[in-house]
């Protein structure tokens, strides 16, 4: 597969809103300079990426060109070894936002099954999955709330000295 930036395939595959968003969001993490690089393995021969910055997973990226609905995106967030969602400050909508987008272990065969209990925002939830957010084909308020996962990430990575 080769190695398109991910803007050429936001652009090739996802249409209106969606490309608009993900456009946007990969802006943002280029503003926020973060890097990005494609899957290997299992994801090789997806439009799949990790987001990173100072070499820290940050969040993850599927554009999909092959579902039952066309085209679509996700965001995964990293599921970090600190607890940075647990308490950060944000507006009450903001949360009630990141708390409808836990993302509930789905016994996918991964390592994380049957998922863990975790405390986002304030919140505890049990059975999330190792990427303690996903965000499928998100809307404009979504879009905002990954954005500013994807800030609160880059505090933490910040602040706890990553070179």
């Amino acid at each position: 597969m080769s190695r398109q930036r991910i803007e050429d395939v936001i652009h090739d595959v996802l249409r209106g809103g969606a490309r608009e968003r993900a456009l946007e969001f990969a802006g943002h993490l280029r503003a926020n300079e973060m890097l990005f690089e494609r899957g290997r393995g299992y994801w090789e021969d997806k439009f799949y990426w990790l987001v990173t910055y100072k070499n820290e997973y940050v969040c993850f990226i599927l554009i999909n060109d092959a579902g039952e609905k066309g085209a679509s995106w996700t965001i995964w967030s990293d599921d970090s070894p600190s607890n940075w969602f647990e308490d950060f400050p944000l507006d009450e909508r903001m949360k009630e936002v990141a708390w409808e987008h836990v993302d509930f272990c789905g016994n996918c065969g991964g390592d994380c099954a049957p998922g863990a209990r975790k405390i986002v925002f304030g919140r505890e939830f049990n059975n999330v999955c190792r990427t303690t957010m996903k965000f499928d084909d998100p809307d404009a308020e979504a879009l905002a709330c990954a954005k500013k996962m994807v800030d609160i990430r880059k505090i933490d990575i910040s602040e706890r000295g990553v070179a």
